[in-house]
Formats: structure tokens, sequence, C-alpha cells
């Protein structure tokens, strides 16, 4: 099956080249397009995309969106398959899009996702973990009891669809959604009796060192995306975070890893805090 890969960019000099290089090298797959769409940004990005002769498009700031950069360009594409990415992913392996894709290829599942990894010793070690074990698994509507709002888990961090499905069921609905727009997504394939995939064989790396702030305004967003879609609420948000909390300090104890422990109460607070305001 064919597969467009659809990647935004903004501020990515520090990325682009060796992502692209990585997305070049994968094998035991047909791409059949690689779409960089970059907001205009004031470092490199632009330069080196030109001197390199790698194909992009660009926007304006104004008419960047999560939902709707990706949607319109995934309703233009002819592929079999559409796959996401976010600039900051690290490819290592020239399996990568072959495990992330090959359950949609053989019709198990209409989405799949891969499994991140965080190379920073901090809590996002831990709570990648959480998210992102080292078991693969299919989800789908029987799921929910058991999983409650993590049957709905997808990232478009690196993360693949069946075309045909994604446009039967119209993407994001042309909404502009400030985040979340792959959880969007993925409640309305399994309401529709679809699988999601988690494709723990595919591998990235994706690695972020947040203040404290920049949580807060982060969750924040996302307090703000369960406001506007509140019927999520009833699968279980506030135990979903409360378990995420507990396997963080379980597991930064278990290592004796200090710093997280003395960070953890402040950037639990912020997330809870940031997600209070947003929801109201």
């Amino acid at each position: 099956m064919t597969i467009d890969i659809i990647c935004p960019l903004y501020n990515a000099e520090e990325y682009i080249l060796s992502l692209h290089k990585s997305l070049n090298m994968q094998k035991k797959v047909k791409i059949n397009n690689i779409v960089y769409i970059l907001t205009e940004c004031k470092d490199n990005t632009e330069k080196l995309l030109k001197e390199n002769k790698i194909p992009y498009k660009k926007i304006k700031r104004e008419d960047f969106s999560h939902s709707l950069t990706r949607e319109q360009e995934a309703m233009k594409s002819k592929a079999d398959i559409v796959c996401f990415i976010t600039q900051d992913v690290v490819i290592e392996s020239d399996l990568w899009l072959y495990h992330l894709t090959k359950n949609i290829s053989k019709g198990k599942v209409a989405a799949a996702f891969s499994r991140q990894i965080s190379k920073y010793n901090n809590i996002e070690k831990y709570t990648r973990e959480k998210n992102y074990p080292s078991e693969s698994r299919i989800v789908s509507k029987k799921d929910i009891k058991n999983l409650g709002l993590n049957t709905f888990f997808f990232s478009d961090a690196s993360g693949a669809i069946d075309l045909k499905v994604y446009k039967r069921l119209q993407g994001y609905d042309s909404k502009h959604l400030p985040t979340n727009e792959d959880m969007y997504f993925a409640y309305k394939l399994i309401m529709n009796n679809y699988k999601i995939s988690y494709e723990a064989d595919s591998v990235v790396y994706h690695s972020h060192n947040f203040s404290l702030k920049e949580l807060y305004n982060r969750y924040k967003l996302t307090g703000l995306f369960f406001k506007e879609n509140s019927y999520l609420d009833e699968y279980g948000t506030n135990s979903a975070g409360g378990g995420l909390a507990k396997y963080v300090l379980k597991r930064a104890l278990k290592e004796g890893n200090i710093k997280v422990l003395i960070r953890f109460p402040f950037d639990m607070g912020a997330r809870f805090i940031g997600m209070k305001v947003g929801k109201r």
C-alpha cells in the first residue's frame, strides 16, 4: 500500500535534515510522497529545505492549526495510508514505517501509532513508559469497559491511518482543535467500530524538557479540549491522570531518581492546575 507522510514544520532547523534522511531510508514500504508544511518562522529551516532541494509548502503563522493543517493535506492525498509525524521525533530504524503500517496494510486495523521513548532521565521518561509499553496491542470498542479513556489513546507524533477511513469519517470535521486532535479522531474510529493498534516495534525517540510554565500551558489547552469535548469525561479523564501520576512516583522511587522526586509535586501540580483552568 502506498503511504503519504505529512509533517508540519516550525523552527525545525535542528531536526529537518536528519529527519528527512531517516524517512528516505525506510525499507519494505512504498512512500508515495513526503509533505512538509512549513509555518513561517525566523530560523534557517526554509534555507536548509531550499539548499537540499527538499520540497515543502509554506503557510502563514495565523493559518496553522494542529487539526486543520493536517486534515487539509490528508484530504488531498491519493495514497492508501496517511502517516502523520512531528518534526522532533528521532527515527533510528529503517523498519519504523513498516512496523507502523503493517497491520493497516493487512486490513487488521484502521489506524496505528508508534512506541515513543524519551532520551532524558526526567518525568517524561516514566510517562512514556506508562503510555508506550514494550508490548503491542490492538484495541476496539469492546475494550472501553477495561481501558476507559485509554481506548482512545493515539498519537500523531508518529501515527498512521487508512486514508479511506480517514476520509469516510471526515477527519477532524474541519474543526480547529488546539491540541488532542489525535484523540478526537481516535474516538471517532473506536465508536464507528474500527480498531487501533499500538505498534511497539515501531520506535521513535521523542524527548522534551518542558518548564513548569510550558507544562501548565499545554495542560490548559488539554483542559480546554476536554471542556469542548465533554463527552470524553465519562470515560475517566481524572482516573487516567491519577494513574499516570502514581506510576511516575512509583518508578522514580524504585530507581532513586532524586531529581524527578524533587520535581514531581510541582510538575504534577502544573498539569493539574492547567487542566482545571482549561476546563473552566
